[in-house]
This record gives C-alpha cells, structure tokens and sequence, in this order.
C-alpha cells in the first residue's frame, strides 16, 4: 500500500507496489491505536482519481485503502500529527534552573531486631555523613532517618510523596542496609523497594512528573564474590589506630525498573556482594561521594554513575574476616529510565 501524509490528510499515490524475487508483494501496512471522527471519501473514487482521502485523527491511526500505493511521510503535518514525526535533540537536559534542587531523603540503617538475625552494619555512619556532605553540596534539603521501624520508613516515604515539588529540580532517595530480592531491611521488616519508588510515580507525585527521581541502594549482595582479572589497586583506609576490615551487606537486590525519569542506582550488580569497609564505609558509597564532589557540578550524571562503576570495580578486599573474599571485587550498576540528560549545574546565588 501507498500513502502521502500531508496537512494532516493521507493522499494515495499511484505507484506500482513491487514485487519480490519469489513473486510475492511487498506491502507495507500501518499498525493501528484508535481511528476517530474520519470523513473518507470512498475508495474506488480515490483509487480512480487519484483523490486525497481525508481524516481528522486525534489518535494514531490505521487507513486501510485497498490497492497497491507506496507511504511517503515527508510530508508529515506535525501541528495535527506530533507523534508521527518528531524531533528529539540528544543533549537536551532536564530543567536544572527550579528555585531549589529537591530533598534528599537518607534511610540509614546500622542495627537490626534480633529476630531478623542481621549483622550490624559497621561502617554505615561514614557512608550517612558522607552522602549527606556531598548532597548538601549540591543543593539538596538532605533529610537523614536512622535505623527507623518498617512502618515509620514508609510513613516518612509518604509524607515526601505528598510534598510539592513544582519549585524544585528532582528527588533523591538513599537506602543504607541490607537486602534480599526486591526489599530492602528496615529495622524490624522488609519493605518491597517498589513500594517506595511507586509513591513517586505521576498519578501519586504529580509535582515530580518529567523530573528526575534518584535511587541509590547500597543494600545489595548475592552469593558470588566477582573475582578478581589483572588489576590490582591500593587499600583506601587511611586509618592506622583502628583495623579497616570489608565486610559484606545481606542478602540480594535485584535490579528493578520503576518508570519514566527513574534512574536506579545499585552498589553491585545482581548476584553479587556488596563490600563495606568498617571504618571507611562502603566502596561504592565512597566513591559515588567522591565523584560528586569531584565532578557532581559538571559531569552528566549517567557518566558520572559509569566513572563510579570503573572506580568500584578497580578495588579488592584485602583485610576480611572470611578469608575466601580476600582480593574479590565488585562492580555497581545503574538502571536509567531517564529521558534526558541530567547535570546538577552550580546554583545562582
């Protein structure tokens, strides 16, 4: 079939459809969401004549014409079909220019009810303090909670989720604990990480919608070590009075998608531990903190996210009280589902 796509009409052209090798017509043929208020003009007069066949469409529609008629779309009506042929710049960015940058909550969790039978997590004041230097930096409202009941987390999540945005530029969320699956620990229970992200979609945070919504989990382990190939790097602890050891964080997370403008950040990739000094902190916590710092202000985000993962992955354990982790490694990984380029461009002051 053959159509020409102009002012927001589809005019038949009257070109012979080819034929394959094997005699058969290659037809092209459109694929349909909704046809609605269409006026057409019968077909065996368009065929004939050679006539404009002409439909108001509000949704993307499916003509069928019979005949054997080529699509042309370079002469595409944009005002009365957008969703046919549109632009998109690939270094557009979201809008970074709101009165503030957002809040960042913090979730820290360090002790755990004996019930769960969860390790304390040494090393996890560092990462808070860390994180919590490093986002103040760039402008965010950092909101620390520490060691909170499942039921306050999600309360806490809530009320955020009810928060208006509209003069704001994005929304971090961090979690600092164990995890296993698809939750993370809170002190006494596990809370589905979907359950969180699912307050910040746009029919629950319409003030948020098209704007970026940060994940950071540092809650992540599986049941390998990743081992170590060719590289070998420094020990990070400066501290000489007290041992640094690595130790591990609990369970495993799997990598979720949540939606448009989400982006997921993850200590290591799925399947794998997740190291955490104990007077340092977590490698990866280390080192995100580090990047922005170093280039939170300039660096596109998904970049910055990757230099992170190439940091990360240059460490080895090398004090551990389980011997067989000695000299393993660890990779992060992230899941965009961002749709721009996202920078934290210095505010005006």
């Amino acid at each position: 079939m053959s159509f020409v796509l102009i002012a927001g009409r589809v005019q038949l052209d009257s070109k012979p459809t080819p034929t394959t090798t094997d005699g058969n017509q290659n037809i092209t043929e459109v694929d349909a969401f909704d046809i609605r208020n269409c006026t057409k003009t019968e077909h065996s007069a368009a065929e004939k004549e050679n006539k404009t066949v002409t439909c108001q469409i509000q949704q993307l529609c499916l003509l069928t014409v019979p005949g054997q008629h080529d699509l042309d779309y370079h002469s595409v009506n944009l005002q009365h079909r957008p969703f046919l042929l549109q632009t998109f710049d690939p270094a557009e960015q979201y809008k970074m220019n709101h009165q503030r940058r957002g809040v960042a909550l913090i979730f820290n969790h360090e002790h755990f009810f004996w019930h769960l039978r969860l390790p304390d997590r040494r090393g996890t004041l560092a990462d808070r303090n860390n994180l919590k230097r490093s986002l103040t930096d760039l402008g965010f409202e950092v909101r620390i909670f520490d060691d909170l009941k499942a039921e306050d987390v999600l309360q806490k999540v809530y009320e955020a989720s009810l928060d208006d945005y509209s003069n704001a530029d994005c929304f971090v969320c961090v979690f600092l604990s164990h995890g296993e699956n698809d939750h993370v620990y809170a002190y006494d229970a596990q809370i589905k990480i979907e359950t969180i992200t699912n307050m910040f979609r746009g029919d629950k945070c319409q003030s948020l919608v098209g704007k970026p919504k940060i994940f950071i989990i540092q809650a992540c382990r599986g049941d390998k070590h990743d081992d170590p190939v060719l590289v070998q790097d420094l020990v990070d602890s400066k501290d000489e009075t007290t041992v640094n050891q690595t130790e591990v964080d609990a369970a495993g997370v799997y990598t979720l998608p949540a939606g448009a403008d989400f982006i997921m950040c993850y200590s290591v990739a799925q399947g794998y531990f997740s190291h955490r000094e104990t007077v340092n902190g977590s490698w990866y916590i280390q080192d995100l903190c580090e990047a922005l710092r170093k280039h939170g202000s300039s660096l596109e985000f998904t970049e910055l996210l990757t230099v992170v993962n190439r940091k990360v992955s240059h460490r080895k354990v090398d004090m551990c009280r389980d011997i067989n982790a000695i000299g393993k490694k660890q990779i992060p990984c992230f899941a965009s589902m961002l749709t721009k380029k996202l920078y934290f461009h210095p505010k005006s002051k």
